[in-house]
């Protein structure tokens, strides 16, 4: 299962392994053991701050002759603080650096924010607070313009393979789209029954850019973040429907999910560091759900969103 991406006509793997909240002192055996149970796409992130791990366990594959470079599909993210032209070429080759990696095959701006810079000699990954003693975040005046055009430029050098965005809207896509020289390839989004997104969807499958789903358990990813709303909302993975469609087709609530998904044409990078449920979720579509089941399961839709920046901590500084 793959997905033909624009303007590059490169595959990228529907199902891949996302390496959100990974630890560090796990993450190269986790993405090693991934590797062997058959996954080729990685999801990382300069943010989540295991990258050199990560990198470590690819390494490792490909010297014990599990894979070859060629056959995996590595992404990173540019976090929010290197969005200015002054620091987007040096902080692709950073994460490239920390991968041990001579190009992404996607690279992507992680979120259309951009936050005062922060000497990664100082701390790296910055995250969110600018003053963490303070609690504070701050701001920097950089269009997504600039930040786009020095991501063309990280094509252009071989630095990567195709460039997108995560956790973008529809009317910043259709901005971008006005000047941008090479197209998004993907837009990776938060994505599931109870955040379903049709319209924003439907944008970026009509202008030809894949869309990637995070988060498709929704609550059960931000439990352990003591998130309030993932706290008081019932679990996708328990939903009596879910669990009914599962059993109609001898299927776990995650394949369930999985497959909502994949069917509409959507590629997932769940995460897993149980044997029996890496190969789960990469085998997860062997079958068809039927398109009541489909609608059944979108009808769950409350637009709640749980990686929200409006509910992100902090006092908030903008700098013009």
């Amino acid at each position: 299962m793959s997905i033909k991406l624009n303007p590059t006509g490169q595959l990228m793997p529907q199902v891949g392994f996302g390496l959100w909240k990974v630890p560090q002192e796990t993450a190269a055996d986790t993405v090693y053991n991934a590797i062997k149970a058959g996954y080729r796409l990685f999801d990382g992130a300069q943010d989540y701050g295991n990258e050199k791990e990560a990198g470590e366990g690819v390494r490792r594959a490909i010297a014990d002759g599990l894979v070859k470079r060629e056959e995996l599909f590595i992404t990173s993210k540019l976090w929010n603080t290197f969005h200015s032209k002054e620091h987007v070429i040096k902080l692709t080759k950073k994460s490239l650096d920390d991968w041990g990696l001579d190009y992404f095959d996607l690279w992507l701006i992680h979120f259309p924010i951009a936050q005062k810079y922060v000497d990664p000699a100082e701390r790296y990954p910055p995250n969110l607070l600018y003053n963490v003693d303070a609690g504070t975040m701050e701001f920097e005046d950089v269009p997504i313009a600039e930040t786009w055009a020095e991501f063309e430029k990280t094509v252009e050098l071989g630095y990567a393979k195709n460039i997108g965005v995560s956790n973008f809207a529809g009317a910043l896509i259709i901005d971008l789209l006005r000047y941008a020289k090479i197209q998004p390839s993907v837009l990776q989004i938060e994505h599931h029954p109870y955040l379903t997104q049709p319209q924003l969807i439907a944008l970026a499958q009509q202008r030809g850019i894949a869309v990637t789903a995070y988060s498709s358990f929704g609550p059960q990813s931000f439990l352990e973040l003591n998130h309030p709303g993932a706290l008081k909302t019932g679990l996708l993975l328990e939903s009596e429907l879910i669990k009914k469609i599962a059993a109609t087709h001898g299927k776990t609530s995650a394949q369930v999910l999985l497959r909502w998904a994949t069917q509409r044409g959507l590629a997932v990078i769940p995460k897993s560091n149980n044997v029996t449920r890496l190969h789960e979720n990469l085998t997860h579509a062997d079958y068809d759900l039927t398109e009541q089941e489909i609608a059944e399961i979108s009808a769950l839709n409350v637009n709640l969103r749980f990686n929200d920046p409006a509910d992100w901590p902090g006092k908030i500084y903008i700098f013009a």
